[in-house]
């Protein structure tokens, strides 16, 4: 969830990295996912991929997200939604 950790993640060679707050919801003042994605990507997306995952409710939140920077985002909780009303 930061520059500096994405910085690190390039210095190792890791192919791509996931910004996420996964389970921040639980927690006040964790950045959203989608406001640290911006920076990151700004920062490392020219030498590795990033990954965004946290805060997506629909598919605006996809297309905003791969705006800023992400090349893929995951979802889980929209999905299950799908799933549980039928």
């Amino acid at each position: 969830m930061t520059v500096e950790d994405a910085l690190i993640a390039v210095e190792h060679k890791v192919d791509a990295i996931m910004v996420s707050n996964h389970g921040g919801r639980q927690l006040d003042g964790v950045p959203a996912t989608i406001d640290e994605l911006t920076e990151i990507s700004r920062d490392v997306a020219d030498e590795i991929e990033v990954y965004m995952d946290g805060g997506v409710r629909t598919g605006t939140d996809i297309f905003k997200a791969l705006a800023l920077g992400g090349k893929a985002v995951f979802i889980g909780r929209p999905i299950l939604y799908g799933l549980l009303k039928h």
